[in-house]
């Protein structure tokens, strides 16, 4: 039987979600987001995620292809790497636009800075968000290319995967990452399905892949009428949550113990044991 690595002697690390509830301004939004940066760095956090769409919120859905970003350069990515390197933190960029194919489209992208401010990841969103209940309806494909690549990297929690928001309701995404300590996803659930998915899907991915997961989310009412759930917060590897921010911006802190995972997967070795790996 194949063991699992295990770098259970290693130190706890502080990481962080971040809450915003952001609008059309973009220099506004980067202000909240810097401010709340600085708190989860004053508090200790090593590991720090934006939520998805950080940058920019409104109801003109086209907004973001204006202000979409060539790969490696723009304000948003210049704010990134900056902020990363101000605060030496490793920063989880939630999502910004960046340049797709087709010229009325973007990638909705989640791009990692360490503490000198280097990037040392990029994750572009696989699964694009459709939903219609009444008359709230959602079509991300409308201005996003979807991405197509899983991504995993090496963070101070340890090996680490990138998701975002609706990708949380698709198993096989996680399942193809292996074995990490954390799973990171940036998010804009909406209120009604946030309100009856959220918590339980994030649950079930921790319990499943006995890692954390640290999501960072949009919450509370928009400038342009759209009510996001928010509930930003951290899960063990035994689907516990730690902490949680329901509504409004915010700071969700909490450690990651590699020991804790560790205990898991050896007390209850569920990873060891899939028999269906395709």
């Amino acid at each position: 039987m194949t063991s699992l690595p295990s770098d259970a002697a290693a130190p706890s690390v502080r990481i962080a979600a971040i809450q915003t509830v952001s609008g059309p301004d973009v220099a506004e939004n980067l202000r909240v987001a810097g401010q709340l940066v600085a708190e989860a760095a004053a508090a200790g956090a090593r590991l720090i995620a934006l939520p998805e769409y950080f940058p920019l919120i409104t109801a003109d859905e086209t907004a973001k292809v204006r202000i979409r970003e060539r790969d490696g350069e723009g304000p948003l990515q210049d704010f990134l790497r900056q902020t990363a390197r101000r605060h030496q933190v490793c920063l989880v960029g939630g999502t910004i636009p960046l340049a797709a194919c087709a010229a009325d489209k973007v990638r909705n992208s989640t791009l990692v800075y360490d503490a000198r401010g280097e990037r040392i990841a990029r994750y572009d969103k696989v699964h694009l968000f459709g939903f219609q209940k009444g008359e709230e309806c959602y079509d991300e494909s409308q201005t996003i290319e979807a991405g197509r690549e899983v991504v995993r990297f090496e963070s101070p929690a340890g090996p680490t995967g990138l998701s975002i928001c609706y990708d949380l309701r698709f198993p096989e995404l996680f399942r193809a990452m292996g074995a990490v300590n954390l799973i990171v996803l940036p998010a804009a659930f909406t209120y009604t399905t946030g309100r009856a998915h959220w918590e339980v899907l994030l649950r079930a991915r921790a319990i499943e892949n006995q890692c954390y997961v640290l999501a960072a989310a949009q919450g509370g009412r928009h400038p342009s009428g759209r009510v996001t759930w928010g509930h930003s917060m951290v899960i063990d590897p035994w689907g516990e949550v730690l902490a949680c921010q329901a509504q409004g911006p915010g700071v969700v802190v909490a450690d990651l113990d590699p020991a804790r995972i560790a205990a898991v997967r050896e007390s209850l070795p569920a990873l060891r044991h899939r028999c269906l790996s395709a």
